[in-house]
């Protein structure tokens, strides 16, 4: 309780004073961005976008008006709205290359080893083309639970959800990523005959 009326006090304050928006921006970026790379699969344009959302978010303060929810789900709605026209401006699905993928989003691997950091490379490439496969929203709820590691009520806030339709959601993603993957596996043994 006291975190919410801290970031409560931190948000009137940020109201007339830049410098204190600075610590909700301290606070937040690294989610917002990490949430948009995720959705956008570019680090060029995760930095664009947040920039976005922070300036969206500084202009609009002085509106802003504690509803019971954490400050984050109106970043987040922000960067979702963004987002939303980000995908719907270029109308068309975009890979990730190597080459954009930030070092704090490959797992860790003895970076001695070429092997090894080749055979991680290819799992995390993998698993994102995976993962595009799904829906926008599926793709958020893992987003939000995975990388942010959010709690599902946290993510009915963000989503407009309530706590058992993200559960709900959540279990059917699962699925749906468990038979992409084994359709993706049946067809790479169906090549190597």
């Amino acid at each position: 309780m006291k975190d919410s009326q801290d970031e409560i006090a931190l948000i009137d304050a940020a109201k007339t004073d830049p410098a204190a928006f600075g610590e909700l921006y301290k606070r937040y970026v690294e989610r917002i961005y990490n949430y948009i790379y995720f959705r956008t699969g570019s680090v060029r344009d995760a930095e664009d976008l947040t920039g976005k959302v922070f300036f969206k978010a500084m202009s609009n303060i002085k509106t802003y008006r504690h509803m019971g929810l954490p400050f984050s789900a109106w970043l987040y709605r922000i960067a979702h709205n963004l987002v939303a026209n980000y995908h719907r401006d270029r109308a068309r699905k975009q890979e990730i290359s190597l080459d954009d993928v930030p070092g704090q989003v490959l797992p860790q691997a003895d970076h001695h080893h070429p092997e090894v950091r080749a055979l991680k490379s290819q799992e995390v490439e993998s698993l994102l083309a995976t993962i595009r496969k799904l829906s926008p929203i599926r793709q958020e709820l893992l987003i939000l639970k995975f990388v942010d590691q959010l709690s599902n009520a946290e993510i009915g806030k963000i989503l407009r959800k309530s706590e058992g339709a993200i559960k709900s959601l959540y279990h059917r993603t699962l699925l749906e990523l468990r038979e992409i993957m084994s359709t993706g596996e049946e067809e790479n043994v169906e090549n190597n005959r």
